[in-house]
């Protein structure tokens, strides 16, 4: 299991920033992060993201989006692009290929900006959490690069769920493993080691995948056309951890849950996660997600990018819901005048060793701040927090929340900006 300490933090994507970008903005919201005790900034994926705005069908797994740093117009020399292209050989050089003249050039003005930034952060103790998505873009430069990695004659999907009677069709090419085992799962060992080399510690995105995916027919129109097919298992990671040694990784495992899911998530010692929206279905006590049931090796969330915000989640409920999710809140002590904060708060009381809170949930904002809604194709990421509504006396109210919980974070010293 990773030794991760009784902690928490908040997720906020790099977009959701006033202003969007990788500024004194970033550094604000650290300093926030430090005064309120927090240990943990989780964001999405870094990458170029597609014209619905989505990191998630990123135009590269490995590339980062020039469109988030602070200064592009930064001065780079021909041989800080060089000595990049041949630290980062195995994607960088696909990347220029198939990407506008300079991409190199961006790719080292996010590193040195990331850089700074994340230094900043470990001097106040706060840590980047980041977030690996299963697949990549159609399209993308790993599409175009690899070819041979990929299925032809299927799709990326889920199949239905509480988000859709129809399930979710996301369009992704699927891996061919077969392929990729026979080369010794390389595309996969890269790709983490450069998203650990930029994070302290990275969500794996659709865990179940590993064991089995939905693959859904191309061309088909909704995704309940698709069947299981079988992933790679074990011998994916046994790869990874032969080449780079214990990984920090969460694995996210939401969904259609089967007992070998759990199984290799516990035998490669990755905590799962946990997500409180999902905890208070009267007709089922034993799920994973009511806090009775919440474990030490989870990561539990109030609610993530994909889920409504905590206030917008509530006023969903109907009155019965209400009362039972109340009761609930009664009953562990934690009830308050806003039910967001008593999510926050039953969240930080959990035996999870990592409580996250969407920052719209500290902020008590509604259903029009969500992140995504994964059953529509477009109108989503583009929420924004306004400059200044983090404020200190929300900083206080975390901070004693957190220490109540046993959760506050190690003090550290550090300049602020």
């Amino acid at each position: 299991m990773i030794e991760l300490p009784r902690s928490s933090g908040v997720q906020l994507h790099i977009t959701s920033l006033p202003g969007g970008r990788l500024g004194p903005e970033a550094y604000r919201f650290i300093d926030w992060l430090a005064d309120a005790g927090q240990t943990w900034w989780q964001v999405l994926p870094l990458g170029p993201p597609d014209r619905h705005g989505s990191p998630y069908k990123a135009r590269s797994a490995f590339a980062a989006w020039p469109g988030l740093l602070a200064d592009p117009r930064a001065p780079v020399s021909s041989g800080e692009v060089a000595d990049f292209r041949d630290r980062e050989a195995f994607w960088a050089i696909d990347w220029e290929r198939f990407s506008a003249r300079g991409a190199l050039a961006d790719q080292v003005r996010f590193a040195r900006e990331w850089a700074a930034l994340r230094s900043y952060g470990a001097e106040r103790g706060v840590r980047l959490f980041g977030d690996v998505a299963i697949y990549v873009a159609p399209g993308s430069a790993d599409h175009r690069a690899h070819p041979w990695m990929f299925l032809d004659e299927f799709v990326a999907g889920a199949p239905p769920d509480a988000f859709s009677d129809t399930g979710q069709l996301w369009g992704n090419p699927v891996y061919d493993w077969p392929a990729l085992r026979r080369r010794g799962y390389r595309w996969w060992v890269e790709r983490l080691r450069r998203t650990l080399s930029l994070f302290d510690i990275a969500r794996l995105d659709h865990f179940r995948g590993f064991v089995s995916y939905w693959a859904v027919p191309a061309g088909a129109r909704v995704a309940s056309d698709g069947r299981w097919r079988r992933g790679p298992g074990r011998a994916l990671f046994d790869a990874v951890l032969e080449e780079l040694g214990p990984v920090a990784v969460v694995a996210e495992d939401l969904g259609v849950i089967t007992p070998a899911v759990t199984a290799l998530r516990e035998s490669l010692g990755f905590p799962g996660m946990v997500v409180l929206q999902f905890g208070f279905d009267p007709r089922a006590p034993r799920s994973d997600h009511r806090f009775e049931n919440h474990e030490e090796d989870r990561v539990v969330y109030t609610g993530t990018h994909d889920h409504d915000t905590a206030r917008g989640w509530y006023s969903s409920l109907s009155s019965d819901e209400r009362s039972f999710v109340d009761a609930s809140f009664e009953r562990h002590g934690v009830a308050e005048r806003e039910p967001w904060w008593s999510l926050i708060r039953l969240a930080l009381q959990s035996p999870a060793r990592v409580a996250m809170m969407q920052a719209q949930d500290v902020l008590g904002l509604g259903s029009s701040a969500r992140m995504n809604d994964p059953s529509r194709a477009g109108g989503s990421w583009r929420w924004q927090m306004e400059a200044g509504a983090l404020t200190p006396a929300l900083a206080r109210r975390l901070r004693e929340a957190t220490e109540e919980a046993g959760r506050l974070a190690a003090p550290a010293e550090g300049s602020r900006r």
